[in-house]
């Protein structure tokens, strides 16, 4: 603590008299005041001086005044009274009398004790004649007066000026010199009454700081040397009195820890057991006293029975601290099992002899059944009972190691359940969590003890069978498909039959992984579900459905990477008008490519089916929607007048957030929705009508037109066609291509032109490879016609490029699309 900076009676205790600034204030307040009085005695000297030599050039101005006054218009001074009164102000005076013609005339004041300057004027005529002689008396204050009055104001200015001096003055010192001086002496005069935690104030940065910090540092060093005497006092009587109570404290803590303490002799003879050892042991320490150790604690393994040997005999053979083996158990007196953990340590004397050993043991049984309890719940399903993942990995790692060491074969069984969202939707979570754990019931009467059953997640279950080839794998796994087909799961007034369909994958000396395993399992249960569900579906190398799918799931990771990475390009392709009195703006359709890790092109084809089975279609259409409304919109006049179509995928249709997407976006991009047309194909309008119905309603209202790609390859597509408001058919390519050879095609392409043009619904015929097709397509009145043979597609951002630069370009175009022709 600090009083620094604080007056005595905060402290409690009698000020000291500050006479020190008094009498530094002193010394300085009277030298200025002699000085300040020398120099005011000059200053009135040199003011009478001043006030005389004003008087007199004031009085000849004046008269210079009137000489001038009495020459200029031929009027004798007197009358002008109304100039000499002026005059008068403008010097100063009192007053004036004219003496003229024997006749004295006064003006202003002429008071008796003011101070008379006479003069003599001379007036002469306007002609230059000799004029009269006047004789002026001129009248102004008293000097005397004007000097005691100039003195007297200068005096009191003086005075307050050193008055307020030696206030600021007294400030000042008291400031900077009287208070950290008696704070200084304050603080001293507390630390020598006892007050051991003050200190002086070390925050200035002048000597006083200095001086702070020095005394500072000598009372801290004094005060430690006292501390230390004092705590080596204090350490000589702790001694002192720890030799005292070592006896009584070690007795006393022995009796009250929890952990069971025995202690024996060189010979391992019994010397103590404290209270925790007595109850554990069953023995009475009168009893046992002086029997040897291993007679009193029996210890066995709790795994196999066996003896344990006891490590107070170790510890006195070896000299070292030693610890129990684990799972050891105690067998007390009265026979019941204690599960413990203990320690043996060796006791030396002083010279460091073994004297004895000391064994320090705990009840360990609650903390054992907990780990247990653990240990299931890390390896096992919570709701199931089951294995749980985890050690489904783990097991299946091993067999792995075994197939490679040991040449051993395993398979394994991906389970998935049919239809289980069913059975959640209708009645409710509970209601799936029962008949998992019923059909893991199910399962496990039917699989061997050698055998592992796992719940991997959700609804999969998954088995690996032990020492199984493919063949006996497949058995089994039929078996089990067939005790889940035949149960039947009921709730409340609902009854269920569940499927599943299964994987089958053998793990062999050439399985590479677990990766591998979980792979080629997934992929063959996506099979058996593709095949119709409730089936098995064995892996095997080579399988090129399989191959293909598992083809399809490393897609996804190179899709996702594409969009992360900007690696889509967008291609258009020009639809030609075949009607030549038709003015349409020009169209294109947009198509879409990935560019690969190594810098080649990827056609649609190659990825967009494992986009639609892995549901990444909604991102790809979002991608393709954003790219080009961020290009078209911000394009030219003559650019923005061609119409954009975009493919929509049939998952996008349900997709509500890419269709409140599109509508933001489009409003933003302030195009106008005519210029958009927006492809969906026949199957997935008519797979997701109500949503496809809601999806065209909404940018409808914009303005936006629709295009039913794909037309007529449907198995209704003229009944479902009155149902769909759109503008454009997009006749199958596979009519088109062979119209001209094959009757039917023929007629399916003149039957859609016709209904087409009955609704007042315009056709485009795509695959155009030839000139003969497209004088048909003319022949029969179709409006557009796309393909190879029309016009190759391009890419995007050259012909955008093209439509800016030539104003008159008569290509049609369709916005960006994912078409998976090309």
């Amino acid at each position: 603590m600090s009083c620094s900076g604080s007056t005595s009676s905060q402290c409690g205790k009698p000020a000291v008299p500050a006479r020190l600034s008094i009498k530094i204030t002193g010394i300085v307040f009277w030298g200025v005041l002699l000085v300040g009085m020398l120099l005011t005695l000059l200053q009135v000297s040199s003011l009478e001086e001043e006030i005389r030599g004003r008087h007199v050039l004031n009085t000849t101005r004046f008269t210079e005044r009137l000489e001038a006054l009495a020459g200029e218009d031929g009027r004798s001074l007197v009358e002008q009274e109304g100039l000499i009164r002026g005059l008068l102000r403008d010097y100063g005076f009192l007053g004036v009398v004219i003496e003229e013609g024997g006749r004295r005339y006064r003006f202003g004041e002429t008071p008796e004790n003011a101070d008379v300057h006479r003069r003599v004027l001379h007036a002469p005529h306007a002609d230059g004649r000799p004029g009269q002689v006047h004789a002026i008396t001129l009248y102004h204050q008293g000097l005397s007066q004007e000097i005691e009055q100039r003195r007297k104001l200068f005096l009191i200015a003086m005075g307050l000026m050193f008055s307020v001096f030696g206030v600021v003055l007294q400030r000042v010192l008291d400031r900077v010199l009287t208070r950290p001086f008696m704070g200084m002496v304050e603080t001293a005069r507390a630390f020598t009454s006892g007050d051991t935690g003050i200190r002086f104030d070390e925050r200035r940065d002048d000597e006083f700081g200095f001086l702070a910090r020095f005394f500072n540092q000598a009372l801290d060093h004094l005060l430690n040397q006292q501390r230390e005497l004092q705590e080596a006092l204090v350490r000589v009587q702790e001694s002192e009195a720890a030799l005292f109570e070592e006896k009584e404290r070690a007795e006393v803590t022995l009796h009250s820890i929890g952990d069971a303490v025995i202690t024996t002799d060189r010979a391992g003879c019994i010397e103590y057991l404290n209270p925790v050892a007595e109850r554990l042991t069953g023995w009475d320490l009168k009893k046992v006293r002086g029997l040897p150790l291993r007679q009193v604690m029996r210890l066995v393994n709790e795994n196999n029975r066996q003896p344990v040997e006891n490590p107070v005999d170790q510890c006195l053979e070896c000299g070292e601290i030693l610890e129990l083996a684990a799972h050891t158990l105690l067998i007390r007196e009265d026979g019941e099992e204690v599960a413990i953990a203990d320690s043996a340590a060796p006791i030396r004397n002083r010279t460091g002899d073994l004297i004895g050993a000391v064994m320090v043991f705990h009840d360990v049984g609650h903390a054992r059944k907990l780990a247990r309890q653990l240990s299931y719940q890390a390896s096992h399903d919570a709701l199931t009972g089951l294995y749980n993942r985890r050690e489904f990995e783990e097991r299946l790692r091993q067999a792995i190691g075994e197939a490679r060491e040991k040449g051993v074969s395993h398979a394994v069984c991906y389970l998935d359940l049919d239809q289980f969202k069913v059975v959640n939707d209708t009645c409710g979570h509970l209601a799936g969590d029962e008949l998992l754990c019923q059909l893991a019931q199910l399962l496990q009467g039917k699989v061997r003890e050698t055998d592992v059953l796992a719940r991997l997640g959700g609804d999969e279950f998954g088995v690996l069978l032990h020492g199984c080839n493919l063949e006996q794998a497949a058995r089994v796994a039929d078996e089990l498909r067939q005790v889940i087909h035949e149960y039947r799961y009921v709730r409340d007034e609902y009854s269920f039959d569940v499927g599943v369909s299964i994987g089958v994958v053998g793990v062999t000396e050439q399985t590479v992984d677990l990766a591998e395993i979980y792979s080629a399992a997934d992929v063959a249960c996506y099979a058996a579900k593709d095949a119709g569900r409730n089936r098995v579906h064995v892996y095997q190398p080579g399988d090129r459905e399989l191959e293909r799918r598992r083809g399809e799931m490393r897609w996804v990771a190179r899709i996702h990477q594409a969009i992360d990475e900007n690696r889509f390009i967008l291609y258009c392709q020009a639809l030609e008008p075949l009607r030549e009195e038709t003015d349409e703006p020009p169209h294109y359709e947009v198509l879409l490519r990935i560019c690969d890790e190594n810098g080649r092109e990827v056609p649609p084809m190659a990825f967009i089916p494992a986009a639609e089975r892995y549901n990444l279609m909604p991102l790809i259409d979002r991608w393709v929607v954003e790219r080009v409304l961020g290009v078209v919109g911000a394009g030219q006049a003559r650019d923005r007048e061609a119409v954009w179509a975009i493919n929509i995928s049939g998952q996008s249709l349900g997709d509500a957030q890419l269709l409140e997407y599109l509508l933001e976006a489009i409003g933003s991009a302030g195009l106008d929705g005519n210029r958009l047309c927006f492809e969906i194909t026949e199957t997935a309008a008519i797979a997701n009508l109500r949503r496809a119905t809601r999806f065209m309603e909404q940018l409808r209202a914009l303005g936006c037109q629709f295009a039913l790609d794909d037309f007529g390859s449907g198995l209704s597509s003229f009944a479902y066609l009155k149902n769909l408001e759109v503008d454009y058919l997009k006749i199958d390519g596979s009519f088109v291509r062979d119209m001209c050879s094959d009757p039917v095609d023929y007629a399916m392409v003149e039957a859609i032109s016709n209904v087409g043009h009955v609704m007042g619904i315009r056709t485009i015929a795509e695959f155009v490879e030839s000139e003969e097709v497209r004088r048909a397509l003319m022949e029969l009145g179709v409006d557009f016609a796309q393909g190879y043979g029309i016009s190759p597609p391009r890419r995007f951002d050259e012909v955008v490029a093209g439509l800016r630069e030539a104003a008159d370009d008569s290509a049609t175009v369709i916005p960006f699309s994912m078409s998976q022709r090309l």
